[in-house]
């Protein structure tokens, strides 16, 4: 499988990183040859110099029978030509990152389905979207509606006074009507548990459940969930204003940047609920004035990690229960987990998880990567006489690195436990490491 990526930004570099990881043919397009200097990482990547928007370059680049081709610059508008350009020239798929919502409305999909863009994502909505899901259960790390809400994936810190704490996994009470655990985070290794292993103080447990049991796990996790009424955010990136735009209206938010124009202009966009103030968010009397101490969230969102993860430690010593922050750079986010900050929001597994779905030759409606661990959680329709639905879970001898978290057969949701049937046409939730991923095609198809 050949996939030309244009654009070697953030997003762009690791996407190529990644894939490349997956033995397929990576060609990394940018018309600045100092960004394509990308340092060795056991990943072979082949660097090409030039203008996605150009005809010749494209060609040059090999865009003609290319499986896919992603355009991720930070101008929309090339990235759309870009696509434009790609599909005519006989690229197969493609994909445009995008700043304008409006692109993503049911009948502009369609029109620019038309012109050959197969799909658009923009990383800065879904972020926006994932704080607010944070903000609304704030006693989880990670929450995630599967199946169109039929099955949730939680992610919980587990602390000394959980139910939990020192049980096997076989011997927890109703642990397959209720729930299913099907991945520890302990230190930094993820493992795929089975019924001898143990849960341990420390340990970010993730559950697949039906929504209603999500008290159950809330309880056995012995987490509180206070109402969020009051919320700080530091930096008006442009998570932030839709962040500011998505988040329900009755909550007060308290939106500190630094540079005065940009405030200005901030201020113009966000709804009523929402006072932007010109400051330093890292200054204590600053944030004492504003309130920092009845606030119930702090959402660090500047472009500088080491910032967003201080500013969070500084929050919680003020009392502040949920504490979110923006990590771009991937190897903060393990240290952000040892200093126990809340939840992390990376555009770039936002943008792999949505890119993945094109990769995977199999029925997958949905793949997501989790922040905390090196994990994906991806729903797949067994096809009619796949690998999958031939025994019963217990007799498939899954690979360790993956496991089976929940079904939805005829509209229903189910947990699976070892004598559960996979059936043809099932939509089924699987959790698996990062090893694990192209392996599904074995089993589903």
């Amino acid at each position: 499988m050949r996939i030309i990526i244009a654009g070697a930004g953030e997003v762009g570099t690791y996407l190529a990183k990644m894939l490349a990881q997956e033995k397929l043919d990576i060609i990394l397009l940018d018309p600045n040859e100092e960004r394509l200097q990308i340092p060795a990482s056991g990943a072979e990547i082949l660097p090409v110099v030039g203008n996605p928007i150009s005809p010749r370059d494209l060609a040059g680049a090999g865009v003609k029978g290319a499986d896919l081709f992603v355009s991720v610059t930070p101008e929309e508008s090339a990235n759309i030509t870009a696509c434009m350009l790609a599909a005519s020239l006989g690229a197969q798929k493609t994909l445009a990152r995008i700043n304008n919502y409006e692109y993503l409305l049911p009948r502009n999909r369609e029109l620019f389905e038309r012109l050959g863009v197969s799909s658009m994502i923009y990383p800065e909505m879904l972020a926006a979207g994932e704080i607010v899901t944070a903000i609304r259960r704030p006693w989880t790390r990670q929450y995630f509606e599967l199946s169109g809400g039929a099955i949730i994936l939680i992610g919980v810190k587990i602390r000394e006074n959980s139910q939990l704490v020192n049980l096997k996994l076989c011997e927890l009470p109703g642990e397959n009507k209720l729930f299913h655990i099907v991945a520890i985070k302990r230190r930094n290794e993820t493992i795929i548990p089975g019924g001898s292993d143990r849960i341990l103080p420390g340990d970010l447990v993730f559950f697949t459940t039906r929504k209603e049991h999500i008290k159950d796990i809330q309880v056995q996790a012995g987490k509180e969930n206070p109402e969020v009424k009051k919320i700080i955010i530091m930096g008006g990136s442009r998570i932030a204003l839709r962040a500011c735009q998505y988040l329900p209206g009755n909550i007060r938010i308290r939106l500190i940047e630094s540079d005065k124009e940009k405030s200005h202009r901030i201020a113009e966009a966000v709804p009523g609920n929402v006072l932007v103030i010109n400051g330093d968010g890292r200054d204590p009397d600053l944030l004492l004035q504003e309130g920092i101490k009845d606030s119930q969230a702090f959402i660090a969102l500047t472009e500088n990690a080491s910032t967003n993860i201080l500013a969070c430690l500084a929050a919680k010593r003020y009392g502040v229960v949920k504490t979110i922050a923006k990590i771009e750079n991937l190897d903060y986010i393990p240290l952000a987990e040892n200093m126990d900050i809340g939840s992390v929001i990376n555009k770039k597994l936002i943008a792999a998880s949505h890119i993945y779905q094109f990769l995977l030759d199999a029925d997958v409606s949905n793949i997501k990567s989790m922040t905390f661990a090196s994990a994906d959680v991806a729903e797949l329709i067994a096809r009619p006489d796949s690998r999958i639905t031939r025994k019963a879970v217990k007799e498939l001898h899954l690979p360790k690195d993956m496991t089976l978290g929940g079904l939805i057969r005829n509209g229903e949701p189910m947990m699976i436990n070892g004598n559960t049937q996979i059936r043809a046409f099932d939509n089924v939730v699987v959790f698996c490491l990062d090893t694990a991923l192209r392996k599904l095609e074995d089993y589903f198809n």
